[in-house]
C-alpha cells in the first residue's frame, strides 16, 4: 500500500492507494481540483463543501451519463452480433442450396450424357 498527498478545493490530504496506482490518484485529484477551480471561476466563493459537492456532483452527473451511454452501445453490440450470426447462418443455408443445385445440375447433365451415349450407340461418346 503506497500512501500520497493529493491537493483538493486548496488542501492537501494523505491517500493510501495501492501501489503502481500513484499515478492515476494525482490525475484523479488534479481533475477534481480543476472542476472545483472552473466552478469557483463561474460562481465565485460560495464555500468550499459547496464547491466540492457541485464539483463531485458534476462528476457524479457524467458518469451516469457514461453508464447509459455503455449500456446503449452494450445493446447495440448485442444487436449487430445477432445480425453477424443470422447474416452467418444465411450465407451458409445460400451455400449449402447452391451446392445442392450444382449438385443437381450434375446429375442432371450425367443422366442426359448416359442417355445421349446410349441413343447414338456405337458412336463416339459424350462426355
Amino acid at each position: 500500500m503506497s500512501h500520497i498527498n493529493v491537493t483538493i478545493n486548496g488542501r492537501q490530504y494523505r491517500m493510501a492507494c495501492e501501489e503502481g496506482q500513484e499515478a492515476r490518484l494525482l490525475q484523479l485529484a488534479g481533475s477534481l481540483e480543476s472542476r472545483i477551480e472552473n466552478l469557483r471561476g463561474k460562481f465565485g466563493e460560495i464555500g468550499d463543501a459547496r464547491l466540492t459537492v457541485m464539483a463531485s456532483l458534476t462528476l457524479a452527473d457524467e458518469l451516469v451519463d457514461a453508464n447509459e451511454q455503455i449500456r446503449s452501445l452494450r445493446e447495440e453490440l448485442t444487436a449487430l452480433r445477432d445480425v453477424r450470426v443470422a447474416a452467418t447462418d444465411r450465407a451458409r443455408a445460400t451455400q449449402t442450396a447452391v451446392a445442392a443445385a450444382l449438385n443437381a445440375a450434375a446429375e442432371r447433365i450425367e443422366k442426359t450424357t448416359q442417355v445421349l451415349n446410349r441413343t447414338i450407340g456405337g458412336g463416339v461418346a459424350i462426355g
